[in-house]
This record gives C-alpha cells, sequence and structure tokens, in this order.
C-alpha cells in the first residue's frame, strides 16, 4: 500500500475475513495464464497473502516477494503461506519500491490502487521494477459498479458514507473503471482490459458478507474514520448495519461485486 494516504479498511477482523477468503481462483483469475514456473513476482499489497499462496504455487521454484506497507499484515501473511519454502516478504511503499529496475516477471496488486494516494505513479513504479516483456497486474472493485437487491432503509446509506470516507483518505472507490486510463497515464501502451465479479446469494453467503460489510461500518476503521470526519453518527452507522443484517435476512438477497482488471505488457 502507500505512506502516502490512510488505508481507510484497516485491519479489523471483520475486514481480514474478507481478505483471506480471496485466492488466485476468485480474485486472480485473468493473471493465471501468465503465470510461470521459475518465475519472479511481486505481490503488492499482499494483506493476509492467501492469494500470494496461489502465486508462489503456481510459479515455483520461482519466488514471490509478499509485501504490504503495514508490518503487523505480514504476520498473517506468514501462516497462510508457512507450508511453502518460496515466498519473501518485505514492508513496501509501492510509490517508492526497494527493487532494482527489471527485478520481477510479473507485478501484481490486487485492490490496492483504489486506496494510494496517486495511482499513476505507483503503477509506473511497478513498471518500474518489471523487466521487459514482463507484466504489471492490478484488480480493482468499483464501488459504483456494485448492485444489490433488495434495497432495506439504511443499506442505501453504505455507499455515500463509504465515499465519503475513502476519498476523504485520498483514494478513489471507482478504481476498477479507472484502471485504463491510470495504466495510460503511466507510459503503458500494451493493455489488456477485463472485467469480472464477486457475487453472493446464498444465506451463508448473505450472512458472511453482510458482516464483513456492515460490521466494517459499525466496528472498523472505516467506521472510525466516518465519524471522526463528519459523514455519519455512530447511530447512522448502527442503522447502515441493521439494512444490512435486512437484506441479508431476505431470502432473494443478491450483491454483485464488479471488479476491472488489467494486464500491462512492459
Amino acid at each position: 500500500m502507500s505512506s502516502e494516504a490512510t488505508y481507510t479498511h484497516g485491519h479489523h477482523e471483520n475486514v481480514l475475513s474478507s481478505h483471506t477468503w480471496r485466492t488466485v481462483e476468485n480474485s486472480a483469475a485473468y493473471l493465471v495464464e501468465h503465470l510461470r514456473p521459475g518465475a519472479r513476482v511481486l505481490d503488492v499489497g499482499c494483506g493476509p497473502g492467501t492469494i500470494t499462496a496461489g502465486l508462489a504455487e503456481r510459479v515455483a521454484p520461482g519466488r514471490v516477494v509478499a509485501a504490504d506497507s503495514a508490518a503487523t499484515v505480514l504476520d498473517e501473511a506468514r501462516k497462510n503461506t508457512a507450508a511453502l519454502d518460496n515466498v519473501d516478504f518485505a514492508v513496501a511503499d509501492v510509490h517508492d519500491l526497494d527493487y532494482a529496475d527489471g527485478t520481477f516477471d510479473v507485478v501484481h496488486a490486487h485492490q490496492v490502487l483504489q486506496h494510494v494516494a496517486d495511482p499513476v505513479r505507483a503503477l509506473r513504479e511497478m513498471r518500474r521494477v518489471t523487466r521487459p516483456g514482463g507484466i504489471v497486474a492490478a484488480r480493482d472493485a468499483d464501488f459504483g459498479a456494485m448492485a444489490w437487491h433488495p434495497d432495506p432503509p439504511g443499506m442505501d446509506a453504505w455507499l455515500p458514507v463509504y465515499y465519503a470516507v475513502a476519498r476523504g483518505n485520498g483514494g478513489e472507490p471507482d478504481a476498477g473503471r479507472r484502471l485504463v486510463s491510470w495504466a495510460r497515464a503511466a507510459g503503458f501502451t500494451d493493455i489488456a482490459a477485463s472485467a469480472s465479479a464477486w457475487c453472493y446469494s446464498t444465506p451463508d453467503e448473505r450472512e458472511w458478507w453482510s458482516e464483513s460489510w456492515g460490521g466494517r461500518l459499525l466496528r472498523s476503521s472505516v467506521a472510525d474514520h466516518a465519524v471522526n470526519g463528519g459523514h455519519a453518527t455512530r447511530d447512522d452507522l448502527r442503522r447502515v448495519y441493521d439494512g444490512w443484517k435486512a437484506w441479508a435476512a431476505a431470502d432473494d438477497g443478491w450483491f454483485a461485486v464488479t471488479h476491472g482488471e488489467i494486464i500491462c505488457r512492459v
């Protein structure tokens, strides 16, 4: 992540429950065809390392560096990659990576560019540490493209609150639609764009997703930023949480999270 922006979500258990659910299969399928045994990979903003583990399995005996701006979350990444012997760890700022030009074959970032202070600069730096012919890959959600049904009272307020918090912290929640634009501004000319989605609709999925996001707006750093920034009161956030739980209880509840994806050839 970046030392120049505040990571809005923090690492509360409501947040980590979502992050540890992520795998290469459900969060980086667009990248799989570009992974080769022996490749050197930098996983920027690795979080708890569950995607990192899948990358490492696919490029072994090549090595993966799991990098994050938060040293504490790297402890989780170490636990989740403990069975692998080809993962290294580093505290890193994506705006100023401590690696020589052309160090890696693949540089990957999942849900990172939406949070950093300068996504174009971040992509330039990711490009710098990638060898000629290698790739830079990024996937980010687009909050404005998310869709859900039904929309109980209270739930409709969660997105305006989150927009205010995230942009107040220097991020851009609608990152997915901007990835190609940012990559072009960073100097890439060979860009393959795609999109994919997560979907939550079963009772178990709805309960888990409502706790991840409804709970995040009640108990995590997102809630603290909302209150401290004057974007919502604790009572407001409780109504939002209750809206999420009403959505989860609906038999016809459905939620889609749309993502933009880019593969950029260096």
